[in-house]
Formats: C-alpha cells, sequence, structure tokens
C-alpha cells in the first residue's frame, strides 16, 4: 500500500509549489486535493462531518490551479482531483483543464469526481440537486469522449454538443484514471458502469469492505481503492492493507509553511516505521 497527503490548500496556509514539493522530498508518492467554488452563507445543508463546517472550506484555491502548481513543482507525485465537483463545472472546459494538467504534469492526474454534497453551492451553479447522479454520469461520458476522439460529440438529456475539436488530449492513454467518490448503492453502480475506481472517504471498516466487495464483484475486476483524509493510525493502515486498498492518504491539517514541515516529517516518520514492519 502506498501512502499520499490529503489537505485543503489555502490562503493562509503552505504555499502548493512547495507543499508540494515537501510531499515528494519525504517519500509520499501523491498529494490529494479537495475543492469548493464558494460556501453559500445560508449555511442550510449540514456538514456531513457533523457539528460546523470546518474554516478550511471557505478558503480553498482552485483545485486546477492548486494541481498544476504542484505538478510542474515536482517530477513523480501524483496530482490529485479529489474530489473534483464536476457537478458545478461545464464539462467541455474541464476536459481541457485535465488534460492539460495531465500534460504539464507528463501523466501525472488522477481525476477524482463526485456528485456533491452542498445543495445551496451546486443551485448556485445552477445544477438542480435532484439530477445531480444523472448529471455526473453524462459529464464523465462526455469529457472521456472530448478526451479520447476528434471531433468529439455528445448527446445526452442534461449534456449536448455536436462535433467539436479539443486539445490537448491527456497524455494517459486512454486517458486519466477516474475515481468516483461517495458511499451508496449508486457509487457502487457508478463505478462499475464507468470502469473507474473508488476513492472513499475513511469509512469504517465494515462499510469499506462491504462497498469493496460489491464494486469488484459487480465490475468483475480489482477495482483500485484509495482512501483519502486517513489518521494516523497504523491499526487503520494495517486493515486497508488486508482489503488490498492500494494508497491511504493521510489527513495533513491546514497550516503555516514552517508547521506544515514538522508535520509532514512526523507522518514520513510514521510511514516509514510502519513500511519496516
Amino acid at each position: 500500500m502506498k501512502f499520499g497527503i490529503s489537505t485543503f490548500v489555502n490562503d493562509d496556509g503552505i504555499r502548493p509549489a512547495e507543499l508540494a514539493r515537501a510531499v515528494e522530498e519525504r517519500g509520499f508518492d501523491s498529494l490529494f486535493v479537495p475543492e469548493h467554488s464558494h460556501i453559500p452563507a445560508s449555511r442550510e445543508t449540514p456538514y456531513p462531518g457533523g457539528g460546523d463546517l470546518p474554516p478550511v472550506y471557505y478558503r480553498t484555491l482552485d483545485q486546477f490551479v492548486t494541481l498544476t502548481a504542484a505538478a510542474v513543482a515536482t517530477e513523480r507525485l501524483l496530482v490529485v482531483a479529489a474530489i473534483n465537483l464536476l457537478i458545478q463545472r461545464d464539462p467541455i472546459h474541464v476536459a481541457k483543464e485535465t488534460a492539460s494538467v495531465d500534460l504539464v504534469s507528463n501523466g501525472r492526474l488522477v481525476f477524482g469526481v463526485g456528485a456533491g454534497w452542498n445543495l445551496e453551492e451546486m443551485r448556485n451553479h445552477g445544477t438542480d440537486p435532484d439530477t445531480r447522479g444523472a448529471v455526473l454520469d453524462e459529464r464523465i461520458e462526455a469529457i472521456k469522449a472530448i478526451w479520447t476522439t476528434e471531433p468529439a460529440e455528445y448527446h445526452g438529456k442534461h449534456v449536448d454538443f455536436d462535433p467539436i475539436f479539443s486539445r490537448p488530449k491527456p497524455v494517459q492513454q486512454p486517458h486519466p484514471p477516474i475515481y468516483f467518490g461517495g458511499n451508496s448503492k449508486a457509487t457502487v453502480r457508478r463505478v462499475i458502469q464507468h470502469g473507474g475506481g473508488w476513492l472513499a472517504n475513511p469509512f469504517p471498516i465494515e462499510q469499506l469492505t462491504t462497498r469493496i466487495a460489491a464494486m469488484r464483484d459487480g465490475a468483475g475486476r480489482d477495482v483500485p481503492v484509495s482512501v483519502f483524509g486517513v489518521a494516523k493510525d497504523e491499526d487503520v493502515w494495517r486493515a486497508y492493507q488486508g482489503l488490498g486498498i492500494e494508497r491511504a492518504a493521510l489527513f495533513l491539517p491546514t497550516r503555516p509553511r514552517d508547521e506544515s514541515l514538522k508535520l509532514l516529517d512526523t507522518y514520513a516518520e510514521q510511514v516509514a516505521k510502519f513500511q519496516r514492519g
């Protein structure tokens, strides 16, 4: 099992390029970056984690800008959209943005997507929360068409465009790996339908076990699974290994430069010790 780092990259924390270099230098293989375009002031939708919405949600840098900065500052680090709120973005733009990140990173983009949880946020983008699952499915299909064909076209209920030319194409063939966030039967179906992987939150081991089994049985293949936001708990890491999870992205609190580097040193030491057995 490989180890990465997941964190909210904010305007009051360590800058993305220096963070990415520090993550790579300490032996981690990936950097997972979430996104929120904004947080509606109404705060009607409850935070899934319970309680008040953590302050880090309010100050996130743009995801693709962050991933680009991380990519050009490193040589081997995977840059992971974790997750991209595709239901709030135009798929033609996203196809170009992701292909561009894959190009400048020389094929190191992992594209995690999800249907989102903040209903007011998606409504602000013109997305009906009741259709967000169907919108996500069509936008993924449309993006894959743009990535892999030229001219590309797509005709669905929520996404519809006649033949277009779009460059660049991704470096990775046939396209960057796609991982789906969520924890539902719809998530299982989506992973199976689109041939992707699962990008999971650190759910209880029992939930992870059930979902992974359903995905792998339904897909008839070894569905890749990464978990992000992982705690520094070696018992949990061992359980992940037992489930065949490919990557655990440890949660790094958003802190200024010096504190972030010290935390990364601590994490790297613990991971090295764990890997030595």
